[in-house]
C-alpha cells in the first residue's frame, strides 16, 4: 500500500465494524461502495472520516459529481484526512500548476499522489529547491504525478545528489556553462536518480573507469543512458558486460566499442539478454549480426518477432539483409518498412525513360 498508514487509524479488520455515517455519504455521492470494500476495506472501518468535507473541497476545485466518485473510489484514503491537510496540499500544488483546472485533472489521474500528505513540508521544500534550480513547472508537475517518492526526501537529500551528479560532471570534463542544461536534462529525463545515495553515483562512475572508459565516453554513455546507469551495480554491470564478452568473443577494448554503440549490454540485466538473444538466434539471425548491429537487443523479443514477420511479407530475408531495418523506435522502424515496401513496389521498367534507337 503506497498511503502510509497514522496511528490514529488501523487496517485491522478482524473485530471491526464499518461506519455507517462513511457509508452514507459515499452513498449520497454515487460512489462504488462494493469497490472499496474489495479493495481497501480498512478505510470504512475508521472512526473518523471527512467525507462531505473532502468532497466539497474537490467540488470547489472544478470537479463535477462523477469526476469526485471516480476519485475516491480510485483513492478512498483521500476522506481520512481532514480539511486543513487538503487545502494545505491544494495551496503546494498550485505552486506548479497553471490554475485549479489543470490541478483538478492531476487530481483525477493521479489521485494518491495528491492525496500523500504526510511529508508535506518535503513536498514543500523540495518543490522550492526545484524551481531554483530552473526545472520548469511543467517537469514539476510530471515529478510530483509520475515520480511522487523524490519529494518524500529531506530536501538536503536531493541537494546533495545533485551536487555529486555536478561534481561528477566537471571531473569527467564537463564544462561550466553546460552544466546546469545537463542536470536539468537528466532530471527531466530520469528523476529517479534522486532515489540513490552520492556513494552509489560515485561507485558506478568509478566501476566505467577502472574498465577502461575514458572521462569522454562515461559522460557519452549517462547521456546515452538518461541516468538509468545510477540505478544499477558494479556487480550488475559487471555481470552483463562479462555475458557480452562471452557471447561475441570480443577483447576488452572491442566489448567497449560495442558498450558505446549500444549501452543496453551494461543496462540490461543477464538473464534479459539472454531471453533476447535467444530470440534472434531461434529467427535464424546469427551471433555475427547481432554483434555488428547489437543495438537489436534494445528491443523485445515480441517486438522483434513482429518486426520480421512484417518484413517477411515483403519478402525481405533477415538472415541476409542488415538488421538495421529491425532497429529504433516504432516510428523509425515504420519509415525504414515503409522505404523497402516502396522500393519493392517501384517497376523495374520505366514507363517514361528515353528508348535508345540505333539510326
Amino acid at each position: 500500500r503506497s498511503f502510509p498508514i497514522h496511528s490514529n487509524y488501523t487496517t485491522d479488520t478482524k473485530s471491526r465494524e464499518e461506519n455507517k455515517k462513511t457509508i452514507e455519504s459515499l452513498h449520497t455521492l454515487s460512489v462504488d461502495i462494493k469497490k472499496i470494500r474489495r479493495l481497501k476495506e480498512w478505510v470504512l472501518l475508521q472512526d473518523v472520516a471527512y467525507v462531505k468535507e473532502i468532497a466539497g473541497i474537490l467540488q470547489e476545485m472544478g470537479a463535477d459529481k462523477t469526476a469526485v466518485a471516480n476519485i475516491l473510489e480510485r483513492c478512498p484514503e483521500a476522506i481520512l484526512h481532514t480539511p486543513a491537510e487538503i487545502n494545505s496540499q491544494r495551496a503546494l500544488w498550485q505552486l506548479v500548476c497553471q490554475n485549479e483546472s489543470q490541478l483538478i485533472k492531476l487530481i483525477e489521474q493521479f489521485p494518491e499522489s495528491f492525496f500523500t500528505t504526510e511529508y508535506h513540508e518535503n513536498q514543500k521544500a523540495n518543490i522550492l529547491f526545484f524551481q531554483e534550480l530552473g526545472l520548469k513547472n511543467n517537469i514539476i508537475t510530471r515529478f510530483l504525478t509520475s515520480a511522487p517518492n523524490i519529494f518524500y526526501n529531506p530536501v538536503e537529500k536531493n541537494k546533495n545528489v545533485i551536487d555529486t551528479l555536478q561534481r561528477s560532471y566537471l571531473s569527467l570534463g564537463g564544462s561550466d556553462a553546460n552544466m546546469k542544461i545537463w542536470i536539468l536534462k537528466l532530471l527531466s529525463q530520469n528523476p529517479f536518480i534522486l532515489l540513490n545515495t552520492s556513494t552509489a553515483i560515485q561507485e558506478n562512475l568509478e566501476f566505467l573507469q577502472k574498465n577502461g572508459f575514458t572521462d569522454h565516453e562515461v559522460l557519452q554513455l549517462l547521456s546515452k543512458l538518461k541516468g538509468f546507469i545510477f540505478q544499477l551495480s558494479p556487480t550488475t554491470m559487471q555481470k552483463s558486460m562479462l555475458f557480452s564478452q562471452n557471447v561475441f568473443e570480443c577483447s576488452n577494448q572491442e566489448l567497449k566499442q560495442l558498450v558505446l554503440k549500444c549501452p543496453a549490454l551494461l543496462y540490461y540485466s543477464v538473464p534479459v539478454l539472454e531471453e533476447r538473444l535467444e530470440g534472434l538466434l531461434k529467427e535464424g539471425i546469427s551471433v555475427a549480426q547481432i554483434r555488428e548491429t547489437p543495438m537489436v537487443l534494445e528491443l523485445t523479443t515480441q517486438i522483434v518477432q513482429y518486426r520480421i514477420k512484417k518484413l517477411s511479407a515483403l519478402g525481405y530475408d533477415i538472415k541476409t539483409g542488415t538488421l538495421e531495418s529491425l532497429n529504433g523506435t516504432k516510428k523509425d522502424f515504420e519509415v525504414n518498412y515503409g522505404k523497402i515496401q516502396s522500393k519493392k513496389e517501384r517497376p523495374i521498367f520505366n514507363p517514361v525513360a528515353p528508348v535508345n534507337i540505333e539510326d
